[in-house]
């Protein structure tokens, strides 16, 4: 410590840089009374938002809306912070009505500062976190008590609404995605049936089993020109009786009638050839037939059980978004409403202060002891005996010979001690 060795060491240091110390700690003290004046106080609110769980479970009534609550949540804060939606709350409140100057960068940085939203996770079910939040604490920071209070109640209003809209926008869209694939079913399934309808009537196919149906018609014409041609041996044996049995004159009448009849026959057994013929053209091709048909059947039955199951999804949509709309489902709800602070957050200007003074007082004595052990003098006959090891003899104080300059306030003190002189004598 150079040549500060004992108190009296110090304090004689103190009485030689008692004018640096005084100026350092009047000047830190000042200063540090500047700083704890310029220091606004900024006030806290808070208001926490409690999730409440569906009333009715998931076993029966299932809502549309998925995923955990703590992404939900982290989406709605995204849209809270947007530049547009904070520009907007500091309008609406009037956070900057005192400072029109400032941009609109500035108040958007100051807002997403003073505003920090806070999720507490539920307790685990098990051993796996599947992110569900039970809590949601809004935190505001401002300079007034009414401010942080309002911007705090705001933030919180904006996200029950949010959080509200969110969900029912996603039932919404939900059960329009649904009735949209069910009315696309419903347009392929009537469009195949009406291709099954035309394909049908092309090949006619108007009755389901019709191979099985030709082929009995077959059967039938079958036996219908059995029949035709033992009506025709019959008719011809007639013929043959009557030339032989009757007259000529009657014969020939006979012979026309049997004549006429054996031609009547022959037409009916052209017909049911040709009737023949068709179906049993229609029989060869039958199995590409029933394969087309089988294709048909099977996409009908694919579309059928599709639009089945897309049906009772639409019915679960329904189900869900009447949910929503009747707040049955999860929900934010308040369960502590933002209060006006009774004392501010920030450090008390007192304590400031007081802290600067101590921290001038340090600075101003370690700088003269600073300034003392750059120049290292003897400056006692104790310091003198410690240093060199013997007791000095005499010792001279240091005399200024220089002529003192009077101070104005000596001077001054000298002008009122003054004695007034008397009348001069007279011989």
């Amino acid at each position: 410590m150079g040549s500060i060795f004992s108190l009296d060491d110090f304090l004689d240091m103190t009485r030689r840089r008692a004018l640096l110390i005084f100026v350092v700690i009047v000047l830190g003290t000042l200063v540090s009374l500047g700083l704890a004046l310029s220091k606004t106080h900024e006030y806290e609110s808070a208001e926490v938002l409690q999730i409440v769980q569906p009333k009715i479970a998931d076993d029966f009534a299932k809502s549309t809306v998925d995923g955990s609550s703590a992404r939900r949540l982290q989406m709605i804060q995204q849209r809270l912070m947007a530049r547009d939606m904070v520009l907007e709350i500091a309008d609406r409140l009037g956070v900057f009505a005192d400072q029109p100057d400032k941009r609109d960068s500035e108040k958007v940085a100051i807002i997403r500062q003073a505003v920090k939203i806070e999720g507490v996770a539920a307790a685990r079910d098990g051993y796996t976190d599947d992110g569900t939040i039970s809590v949601l604490t809004i935190t505001a920071r401002m300079p007034t008590p009414e401010l942080a209070q309002r911007l705090a109640h705001e933030f919180g209003t904006r996200t029950i609404e949010l959080s509200k809209q969110s969900r029912r926008e996603k039932a919404n869209e939900t059960l329009a995605f649904f009735q949209a694939q069910e009315q696309t079913l419903a347009a392929e399934i009537s469009a195949l049936e009406d291709e099954i309808t035309k394909y049908r009537n092309d090949n006619n196919l108007s009755l389901p089993g019709s191979v099985a149906f030709r082929r009995e018609e077959i059967a039938t014409i079958n036996s219908g020109l059995l029949e035709i041609a033992r009506e025709r041996i019959e008719v011809e044996r007639g013929m043959e009786l009557v030339e032989k049995n009757e007259r000529r004159a009657t014969a020939d009448r006979l012979r026309g009638d049997f004549q006429e009849k054996l031609a009547t026959l022959d037409a009916q057994s052209e017909l049911l050839l040709a009737k023949k013929r068709e179906l049993e053209q229609l029989i060869e091709s039958s199995p590409g037939i029933e394969r087309r048909l089988a294709s048909y059947d099977r996409r009908l039955t694919q579309l059928r059980d599709e639009m089945e199951r897309i049906a009772g999804r639409r019915t679960d949509a329904e189900l869900g978004l009447r949910l929503e709309d009747d707040r049955q489902a999860e929900r934010l709800t308040v369960i502590e409403e933002a209060a006006q602070p009774d004392f501010p957050v920030t450090e008390s200007r007192k304590k400031k202060a007081v802290v600067g003074a101590g921290l001038s007082v340090f600075v101003a004595f370690a700088l003269a002891i600073f300034l003392d052990i750059r120049n290292p003098v003897l400056r006692s006959s104790a310091q003198v005996e410690r240093e060199l090891g013997f007791k000095p003899v005499v010792t001279v104080p240091y005399l200024d010979t220089s002529a003192r300059k009077k101070s104005v306030w000596g001077r001054i003190g000298q002008f009122f001690s003054r004695k007034p002189q008397g009348p001069a004598p007279t011989d």
